[in-house]
């Protein structure tokens, strides 16, 4: 037996759409400002209504005063019904359309009134202030109900007042007109009313479009969603509005561009300086898995349009894969130079064993003698010349890729540095790369060559590295250092062009400079000027050997007999 599910109670309150709630709300302030807007028409209107009544009663009232011949027959007849001052009263009342015209004399007796019985009878009112010289003008209530009066004083020809003229307009008819005005004031209300309804409907519907149907609740979460993902992943993320501007960071695009909120409101350009960078954020360069360099970090960049014209981009840190693939590379290179060697050595045993057996034994430790010298002379070759342990063991290194790749790597006899250095793994990457660089470019030519000076001035570095290779032209001398660009095909695990930019950076963070040349043999020559690269001498301490006598010449000859042995 099924369940009967339970029945819905109804929900009385706003609705959740964002559309249905700001249709609603501006439905209610248009209607509210149209009764408003009524409202404060109709208070002024029947003020003036009235106004206008007691105006045009005493309008009235000093016409009729006016007419000299009221005013003697007030004095030389007496108050009839068919007298002369009731029938010219009668007349004006039905001349104005107004709804008495009474007229006393100065003891309040009425000389006329549209009810023929109440003539020669006290008016109802007190007429006092119109018989002392006023004229008034009043909302009142008298024998013929509520009327708008106007009163004046009668004078005769000597201009003495002998009585007073009072007209009344009855209030229906006012109250008429104002009852007349509200049907078409409510049309207008009405209209007004239509219209803003419709304007509230679009842009209702505009808003519904903009907000994709969602309601305030769904718009909240999405915000506290989005701050949570923003802050929370590990890639860094740059919104930019239409104009180009900065308009979002969150925490990881701050940590990776090395910039603040200051940057908000601004321009790439403006925030980052010239440069890949900036360039790539602003969309002057297109594509997908951009790779630009922002300090020491190798950034990989994606740009995505947004409807609204603006921009999302994000960037992830591949400074250590780029590191590992740096490594790679180096791995590989001495991978197959080790190969060769163990070929080599292979071949070498293979001789030795074949002088051995022919009992050949001084040409076996000649041959041994010449095998370990030559590894001997270019390692110490290096050490003599460069006294870093780190860039020492570079070159060894290097020097043995080399020669497995078919390219002599040669130390200029004018190097000399001295175990000083104040950044010895910036000085290693640089010369790493060059070095590197030098390698692919005279890898494969005719008698190939690479030559590495390093010096010093002071303590500035000076460093050159030539090579055999074809060159580079004048025209794109200074393209070779921007990053991302590279004439050679990227390997799968790693970009190209981010190697000589790396070594300006570099450079130019010591306050150096990074450029290239023609070598003397046609290559490439490049030269990176470090300045403040040595740390500063330190005064020499008196060793105890210094304190010890002088060895005489026997113990000298010895010791040195000792230290060859």
């Amino acid at each position: 037996m099924s369940r009967t599910p339970p029945a819905r109670r109804l929900r009385l309150g706003l609705p959740r759409r964002v559309f249905s709630q700001v249709l609603l709300m501006q439905l209610a302030i248009a209607a509210g400002v149209a009764v408003l807007a009524t409202g404060l028409f109709l208070a002024p209107l029947s003020n003036q209504l009235d106004d206008q009544a007691m105006r045009r009663a005493l309008a009235i009232a000093q016409t009729t005063a006016a007419e000299p011949e009221i005013a003697e027959q007030v004095k030389d007849t007496p108050p009839l019904p068919s007298g002369p001052v009731q029938k010219e009263a009668e007349r004006i009342r039905k001349a104005t359309g107004a709804e008495y015209v009474v007229v006393l004399d100065w003891r309040g007796v009425r000389w006329s009134h549209p009810t023929r019985s109440e003539v020669g009878r006290i008016v109802s009112t007190d007429p006092g202030q119109a018989l002392a010289g006023k004229e008034i003008m009043q909302i009142d209530s008298g024998t013929l109900g509520r009327t708008a009066r106007g009163k004046v004083p009668l004078y005769d020809s000597r201009h003495e007042i002998v009585g007073a003229v009072s007209v009344g307009i009855a209030y229906d008819s006012v109250r008429a007109r104002l009852i007349h005005a509200i049907p078409g004031l409510f049309a207008y209300a009405g209209g007004a009313l239509a219209v803003g309804a419709l304007a509230a409907w679009l842009i209702s519907r505009r808003v519904q479009r903009q907000t994709r149907d969602l309601a305030f609740s769904d718009i909240s979460g999405l915000l506290a969603e989005r701050e949570a993902m923003l802050h929370g992943i590990r890639e860094g993320v740059v919104a930019l509005d239409r104009a180009g501007r900065v308009r979002l960071l969150n925490d990881e695009a701050r940590r990776l561009l090395g910039i603040g909120d200051e940057a908000v409101g601004r321009s790439p350009d403006e925030a980052l300086g010239d440069g890949r960078t900036a360039d790539v954020l602003a969309g002057r360069v297109t594509g997908t898995d951009l790779v630009t360099v922002r300090g020491q970090r190798v950034l990989v960049a994606n740009r995505m349009p947004t409807d609204d014209g603006g921009a999302v981009a994000t960037l992830r840190d591949r400074t250590e894969l780029e590191q590992l693939g740096r490594e790679l590379d180096s791995t590989h290179g001495l991978i197959d130079a080790l190969r060769a060697q163990d070929h080599e050595h292979a071949n070498r045993m293979h001789t030795l064993l074949g002088l051995l057996e022919l009992e050949m034994y001084e040409d076996a430790v000649e041959f041994v003698g010449e095998v370990v010298g030559d590894h001997r002379a270019t390692a110490e070759q290096v050490t003599e010349k460069i006294e870093d342990p780190l860039l020492a063991a570079l070159l060894v290194g290097k020097a043995t890729v080399a020669a497995e790749r078919g390219v002599a790597l040669w130390v200029s006899d004018r190097t000399r540095l001295p175990d000083r250095l104040v950044d010895p793994s910036g000085l290693v990457t640089i010369v790493g790369n060059l070095v590197d660089n030098a390698l692919d470019a005279a890898a494969g030519a005719p008698h190939a060559r690479v030559e590495v000076e390093l010096r010093t001035e002071g303590r500035t570095a000076v460093l050159r590295v030539r090579d055999t290779g074809p060159g580079i032209p004048v025209e794109q001398r200074e393209l070779v250092f921007t990053e991302g660009w590279s004439t050679k095909e990227a390997p799968a695990h790693r970009g190209r062009g981010l190697g000589l930019s790396l070594v300006r950076k570099l450079a130019e963070r010591q306050g150096g400079s990074a450029t290239v040349g023609e070598a003397g043999g046609g290559g490439a020559e490049f030269t990176v000027v470090l300045p403040d690269a040595l740390a500063e001498t330190q005064p020499a301490l008196t060793t105890p050997a210094e304190t010890q006598p002088a060895l005489t010449a026997p113990a000298a000859q010895q010791a040195a007999t000792e230290e060859e042995s």
